[in-house]
């Protein structure tokens, strides 16, 4: 009998859970729809909890981690602005709710920062960028050993970095952000299909040489590249990582941001010496964010402040 970490990586179409023992082996895995709305959100993650302590051999759930879109409180154990799961409304304490039905201790952590984690320890290196390509642009920055979430965790927003003032108003209220170029939904946007992923399409059509196809896939390269560029220049990480829906695409996305970055550093021996190209990944198959997720460990209680004696 051993002490086993899980970690959920809650969606908005399916939650991911993942049990993992002392010496960082997955022991399971099990996948169940997400139900919107608070009470569904916390039945769902329950139902995943009890799925994977039925297919443990008498090993005893020691913690859970759960990374989640949204505002979250990591203290609180709150989340709110989860839109797509329907917690639209006042911070909603997920942590306490899902901790009392799943009998343990529950962290919550935004789901950027949990797939962060999960990079930082498939990668083993203790300075590198996640950038996640999914229904929007985000990053998470795993800096000196530490995640960055910032003061007003807010750290690694580069999808809403305006760089077009004539382009469409972004839904953070901005125009021309970074996300209406370079995300999943832009991508779809630009290249709609009826069948399958649009990105798997949009490679396949470009690789089979199509003109428009190889038009849309070079600028949403372009414009990762821009974001990959953006991170670098401000910390400037040993390694950047790309997860998401998209990086199921694999080793041609990687090629094809490969390929902008080294373009747009052609003119500049700054950018072309910072070799941004070399340092990429592609995590197309490790479920990072729940791995991620099992590694959160409950905060600390913050230390005294030191103040000078009056």
């Amino acid at each position: 009998m051993s002490d086993v970490r899980v970690g959920l990586d809650i969606g908005g179409t399916k939650i991911h859970g993942i049990a993992i023992g002392p010496d960082g082996v997955v022991l399971a895995e099990e996948r169940v729809a997400t139900t919107r709305g608070p009470e569904g959100v916390v039945t769902s993650a329950a139902a995943v909890v009890a799925a994977l302590r039925a297919s443990l051999d008498g090993d005893v759930i020691r913690s859970i981690g759960a990374g989640i879109p949204g505002i979250v409180d990591t203290r609180a154990g709150t989340v709110k602005h989860a839109v797509n799961l329907g917690l639209d409304g006042a911070a909603f304490p997920l942590a306490e709710l899902l901790g009392a039905r799943a009998g343990a201790v529950v962290t919550l952590e935004n789901d950027t920062n949990a797939a962060t984690l999960g990079a930082h320890a498939v990668e083993d290196v203790d300075d590198l960028v996640y950038l996640s390509l999914g229904t929007g642009l985000a990053a998470g920055l795993y800096l000196g050993g530490a995640l960055r979430r910032g003061f007003h965790g807010a750290a690694g927003e580069v999808g809403h970095l305006p760089v077009d003032p004539e382009g469409a108003v972004c839904g953070c209220g901005q125009r021309g952000c970074l996300e209406l170029v370079a995300s999943g939904a832009a991508l779809a946007s630009a290249w709609p299909t009826t069948t399958g992923h649009p990105a798997a399409a949009l490679f396949a059509a470009a690789t089979e040489g199509d003109p428009a196809a190889i038009a849309v896939r070079d600028r949403f390269a372009t414009g990762v590249a821009a974001a990959i560029r953006a991170l670098a220049l401000a910390v400037d990480p040993e390694r950047v990582v790309i997860g998401g829906g998209v990086a199921a695409i694999g080793e041609p996305l990687r090629e094809a941001i490969a390929v902008a970055l080294t373009e747009q550093a052609e003119t500049s021996p700054f950018l072309a010496s910072l070799e941004l190209a070399s340092r990429l990944r592609v995590v197309s198959s490790a479920p990072v964010a729940a791995i991620g997720a099992a590694l959160i460990t409950p905060q600390r209680t913050p230390r005294t402040p030191i103040r000078m004696k009056d």
